[in-house]
């Protein structure tokens, strides 16, 4: 988990995109490092030979630049190793797990540090002049006194006796120990406020990089062992965490690579029938949807805000081409559990529907995001709304598609215990995004909770088809992992594959709805709300219109399981829904999964909307779940039932 924080100007801080926290214990190679440490710190960043080497005309791009070269510098030093000066004379020199970089001279950099100086003092000052002249300060003065190349650095840094034993090896050497240098704090570096968003990212790139280097930086020389006075310093390299020195023992002492088992993949074959739609009119009991109530985060993180969190792994972008990829101007944060979102919806729905918790047949989660397996949220959910018994409760790992896939569970539950069902929807993103871009730019937090009831004798209810899908190409099932490994565990979207597998079930979803002959009587369309752009395109290319469709995605960012119930909500509350509507939602994501429901949203299922509040550090109100209640009265299972139930 890497959550934000509000630092002290109610600011929201996304600290995992300035201080890189990579998880080695899933690497077992300098080869595997190596490809991720490329990614997010070469990739983009510029060489000094290409910074001395260009033409800058704003003030920004150069301290961009040379932000970026340095957290390349520091590439390995930031993943792996704490530095810390040592005297020579206290220095072990034995030890397997105390490391001394050696490096190469960096020939040329007294004519790129000039470029640099002259490029600065040549380019007009922008709107806040005095900001960048500061961090200008602080980045050049870690810039002027590298003393090494770095394009050649080595991730696995020698032992002391390693570099004892390598003639002319050079490493860092300083006259004296400063342990009062200032650094700043954590505190410091969060509570940063510039007055433009990309300031406020540069600035705590600034602060992140002069903490790298807690000395007088123009006294540090390169020097061979035999030119190390006993009370010289240099820098010692030690293992950040412990699975970084598990990593790198493993690595020094070449362990064997874990490997998955060899087989070849095969082409994926389309079902021998298909699967035709749920029609709820062939079910013996049908559902009627009693309430349904939202949570949203309490914090709005604005496009803005994305950019003044910017990491400099990533390409620049403004707060206008955010919402000109996504539609997304604005999403939704929590501060709460995961589980206290899911709660708060939980109680509004039942209260709403006028249930009591005595009365609920099942209770079904659906969530992609959630914290806990053992007790699964929806067990915990029960027991925290005083269930003493449910015929089932169970999570639904069904990403993006979790309210047609939750919609489905619902009503062959109901077919079993004929009692209402509780249907919650959430999904907490916020913590488990860190440096990704493409996740921090879409994803959000919220929650949705419907009761799914009995229909009144006679009554059609509420869902007329329900259908789900899953699987397809490997490349599509992978189109969306967390946690995923070769990015510090954080979540992951492959936007050309997730592309495709929308376009192969909306074509499908069309197709089969024209065959069922609903179409033309839809009202609305709610599809989850992933990327506007993205849907609006392969609606449009699917024979459907623009107008069709309703979306809050601007202000609410993606909230996957929970975006389709919380889109008709404020589809209701804008007006959009003012009368009974039958609406299309279709979902999908992912793993390849997919889904949809035909329904009619009736206004009055509404909740009031829950608003949790907004304090930092806040945690809901202490809450005494009720007694548990034993389950609601029916007729007793005779012997004869029994027999029936398993086919005597």
């Amino acid at each position: 988990m890497k959550p934000f924080v509000v630092n002290r100007h109610g600011r929201l801080v996304f600290p995992a995109n300035f201080s890189p926290d990579l998880d080695f214990s899933v690497l077992d190679s300098v080869a595997a490092a190596e490809a991720v440490i490329t990614r997010d710190f070469e990739s983009k960043a510029p060489t000094g030979t290409d910074i001395a080497g260009r033409t800058y005309t704003r003030r920004f791009d150069l301290l961009r630049d040379l932000g970026q070269n340095l957290f390349w510098v520091n590439r390995w030093a930031l993943t792996l190793y704490d530095k810390r000066p040592t005297r020579w004379r206290d220095l072990p020199r034995t030890r397997e797990d105390v490391f001394l970089p050696t490096v190469t001279p960096w020939v040329d950099g007294a004519a790129k540090v000039e470029a640099v100086r002259a490029a600065w003092a040549g380019l007009p000052a922008g709107r806040h002049g005095e900001v960048e002249e500061r961090l200008f300060a602080l980045l050049f003065d870690v810039w002027a006194h590298r003393r090494h190349h770095a394009t050649g650095l080595a991730a696995v840094k020698p032992t002391v006796s390693e570099f004892l034993d390598t003639p002319g090896a050079l490493t860092f050497v300083l006259p004296e120990l400063e342990p009062d240098y200032p650094v700043f704090s954590t505190t410091e570096i969060h509570d940063v406020a510039e007055p433009a968003p990309e300031l406020e990212a540069l600035s705590r790139w600034a602060m992140v990089l002069h903490n790298q280097y807690p000395w007088t930086r123009s006294r540090t020389e390169l020097r061979e062992a035999d030119a190390i006075g006993d009370d010289d310093v240099v820098i010692a390299f030690h293992p950040r965490t412990r699975e970084v020195a598990a990593f790198l023992d493993r690595v020094r002492h070449g362990a064997p690579l874990r490997t998955r088992p060899s087989r070849n993949t095969p082409t994926p074959a389309a079902p021998a029938t298909p699967y035709p739609p749920v029609k709820i009119a062939d079910q013996a009991v049908k559902p009627t949807i009693e309430a349904l109530a939202i949570v949203r985060g309490e914090h709005v993180c604005e496009n803005e805000d994305v950019v003044r969190n910017s990491s400099f792994s990533w390409s620049p972008m403004s707060a206008a081409e955010i919402s000109t990829k996504t539609g997304i101007e604005r999403r939704r944060y929590s501060e709460y559990d995961i589980g206290d979102l899911a709660l708060a919806a939980a109680d509004a729905a039942l209260a709403h529907a006028g249930r009591r918790p005595e009365e609920i047949g099942a209770v079904l989660v659906a969530t992609c995001t959630s914290d806990r397996l053992i007790p699964s949220m929806s067990t915990w959910l029960s027991g925290e709304l005083g269930i003493l018994q449910t015929h089932c409760s169970a999570d639904i790992v069904a990403a993006c598609a979790g309210l047609p896939y939750g919609l489905a569970e619902a009503i062959r539950q109901l077919q079993e215990v004929n009692r209402p069902v509780l249907l919650v929807c959430v999904e907490k993103f916020s913590d488990k995004i860190g440096a990704v871009r493409t996740s921090r730019m879409i994803f959000g937090d919220g929650a949705a909770a419907l009761v799914v009831a009995p229909a009144a004798e006679g009554s059609a209810g509420d869902v007329e088809y329900v259908q789900t899908y899953a699987s397809g190409p490997t490349a599509q099932v992978n189109s969306i992992i967390w946690p995923n490994p070769e990015f510090a565990g954080d979540i992951t979207v492959y936007g050309p594959e997730v592309k495709a597998l929308v376009a192969r079930y909306l074509e499908q979803m069309i197709t089969e709805l024209d065959g069922l002959g609903v179409l033309d009587e839809i009202e609305l369309i709610v599809p989850h709300q992933a990327n506007r752009t993205m849907i609006v395109q392969l609606a449009e290319k699917a024979g459907l219109r623009a107008d069709q469709l309703y979306f809050d995605i601007g202000d609410m960012g993606n909230v996957s399981a929970a975006s389709i119930p919380i889109a008709l909500f404020d589809a209701v509350r804008d007006g959009v829904i003012d009368e009974p509507t039958r609406v299309f939602a279709p979902g999908f994501g992912a793993g390849a999964v997919g889904g949809y429901a035909v329904l009619t949203v009736d206004p009055s299922i509404m909740a009031p909307e829950v608003v949790l509040p907004r304090v930092t550090g806040a945690v809901p109100a202490p809450r005494t779940p009720a007694a548990p209640a034993a389950p609601a009265a029916v007729a007793p299972t005779t012997s004869d039932d029994v027999r029936v139930a398993f086919g005597a």
